[in-house]
């Protein structure tokens, strides 16, 4: 299989962008962006780092980032898996890209920046819900915002196409499956919402 190895090559391949995939580009809020971001509950995070590259998955009940000015967003870490896998490689490489989605929207809005694992006590207790707050904030300095088109979630059918998660092995049978059987199974599924709701936050 051949392979493009030569940023030249790249470039003659796909031509120059259009001059809205460039002029669209913010190196702050925006009144529009704010109001975009502001809405999205949900957020893919990318980062990268010595052990290789991490997306994850962020979601809140309301906004999933805080703006702290109008360079600097902040996200809380809330109850995860403990594989700190985001927080691992911020601390070792601040590079990171945040992709926010609101449901019904074809277009995404992507920010590019910097990011850093903060403890601070106010900041983290100001998150503060149900009497919980996040053991570490995520604090990220903005270095671009822009909007991605909508082809790829109108392709995908992303808000209109149903449920389709009938079929799909839950967690429980792939747990079970890595460990032969040691982990997971219908129990494990079983319990899943009764442990998510007592550590939702």
């Amino acid at each position: 299989m051949q392979y493009v190895s030569d940023l030249a090559e790249l470039k003659d391949l796909y031509g120059e962008p259009a001059s809205a995939s460039v002029n669209k580009v913010a190196r702050q809020m925006t009144p529009l962006y704010r109001r975009w971001i502001m809405a999205s509950r949900f957020c893919v995070v990318s980062t990268v780092g010595p052990e290789g590259t991490d997306g994850s998955p962020r979601g809140d009940d309301g906004p999933v980032v805080r703006e702290l000015d109008e360079h600097t967003l902040a996200m809380p870490d809330w109850r995860g898996n403990n594989r700190i896998d985001t927080l691992r490689n911020i601390v070792a490489d601040g590079r990171i890209s945040l992709m926010f989605m609101v449901p019904g929207a074809g277009n995404v809005v992507r920010v590019n920046g910097d990011a850093k694992v903060t403890t601070d006590a106010a900041l983290c207790e100001s998150f503060e819900v149900q009497g919980k707050h996040p053991r570490a904030v995520i604090v990220i300095k903005i270095g671009e915002i822009y909007t991605q088109c909508a082809r790829a979630v109108i392709r995908a059918g992303l808000w209109t196409s149903g449920d389709e998660s009938v079929d799909l092995p839950t967690v429980g049978q792939i747990l079970a499956e890595q460990t032969d059987g040691a982990e997971g199974g219908t129990a494990y599924d079983d319990g899943w919402a009764a442990r998510a709701a007592k550590t939702m936050w």
